[in-house]
């Protein structure tokens, strides 16, 4: 029991922590102008799948743990419960993939970022992430193209035969088409964005370069902010595709070497541990971003203070019946004939008025 207890304890605080971290994500984002940018689309489109993970697949796959592995919801709910976690595990990787091509976008052509990078494009390739993982999971599932001898598994499961041998809720890797699913979704975009982070750094070595050769000490500062930018960013996100290959490596080797064996294997204590450390990933996520981007991390002590994340203007409440005093920046003080005019003018008079202030402060 007190094993058990302890189990529970461990995969309900990891549950807690990915749903908490990425909820967190998806408002500073949200409410921090600093992180108004079209990239950090997919940064969100990231952490949405990460917390559907959490909050679907994972509660299962903890319940299917204590369980020793036994399933007690029936077949068409296993299969849907395994697509889901092969569509999640799918869009994530196809994210990441999105986001380096967007970060050698902004780091090879600055100049031209804006204008191939629009709104439009992006929601259509956050679009398209999700249907080609729609397409790769429930459609193989749901036809049977992942079995031996390719009829769709668990179909003849039903609620309450949990305790029959062999009746394990797991995805099975038994033909050919693991290797086109694991080098399709997995290894081959993976090189591709291990080749892209690469010429991405090599850029911005040579921008750095050219830039300290071409650019007066005392002009360096103001002609290389955006650019520093961006090569903070790249790092946060590297830092971030790093965290997924070392999470999910592991769990698709093994299941790849699995279905090559064209055995099934109960759940053991590998099974579980290559899994776990792949939905290790999604609770990692939204720590590895206050870590390397001084963005995040502004907006996650905002948010966590619960001051405003975002700056508003001074609105001062005109007295009825007064005219109002209009100033080149934008704000309005009341104003009177007489007196008060004469005192507005003298305390306005040779100052600038701070007009921003943060909520709270």
């Amino acid at each position: 029991m007190i094993s058990t207890a302890l189990r529970w304890l461990v995969l309900v605080s990891f549950i807690i922590l990915t749903i908490g971290g990425n909820v967190l994500v998806c408002l500073a984002v949200g409410l921090s102008r600093r992180l108004w940018r079209i990239a950090n689309c997919f940064v969100v489109l990231l952490a949405v799948t990460d917390l559907t993970l959490g909050v679907v697949v994972m509660p299962l796959s903890a319940t299917s743990e204590l369980r020793s592995g036994k399933w007690p919801l029936g077949g068409t709910l296993c299969n849907i419960y395994v697509s889901m976690d092969v569509m999640l595990c799918t869009a994530s990787i196809l994210t990441l993939l999105a986001i380096s091509v967007d970060r050698y976008l902004a780091i090879s052509a600055p100049l031209s970022y804006s204008r191939r990078v629009t709104p439009l494009r992006a929601t259509l390739g956050m679009i398209a992430i999700w249907t080609l993982s729609l397409a790769v999971s429930f459609v193989p599932i749901h036809l049977g193209l992942n079995t031996a001898d390719y009829r769709v598994q668990h179909l003849d499961w039903s609620i309450g035969d949990e305790d029959k041998e062999g009746r394990y809720c797991q995805f099975e890797w038994n033909n050919n088409y693991v290797l086109i699913y694991a080098f399709g979704s997995f290894y081959l975009p993976l090189l591709l964005m291990c080749g892209m982070y690469l010429c991405i750094f090599r850029v911005a070595r040579e921008q750095a370069r050219r830039i300290r050769a071409a650019t007066p000490s005392f002009a360096r500062t103001a002609s290389t902010a955006a650019i520093a930018r961006e090569h903070k960013a790249t790092v946060t996100l590297a830092a971030v595709l790093g965290a997924f290959v070392i999470c999910w490596f592991p769990y698709f080797t093994y299941f790849t070497c699995m279905g090559l064996g064209g055995k099934t294997i109960p759940p053991n204590t590998l099974h579980s541990v290559v899994l776990w450390l792949g939905y290790f990933n999604s609770a990692l996520n939204p720590i590895l971003y206050p870590a390397f981007n001084r963005d995040f991390r502004k907006a996650y002590g905002e948010l966590l203070r619960c001051t405003g994340l975002t700056q508003r203007k001074l609105q001062l409440t005109p007295v009825s019946g007064h005219k109002r005093l209009t100033f080149t920046n934008g704000h309005r003080l009341p104003q009177q004939s007489g007196i008060h005019k004469d005192m507005i003018k003298k305390e306005t008079e040779g100052k600038s008025l701070t007009t921003q202030v943060r909520n709270g402060l």
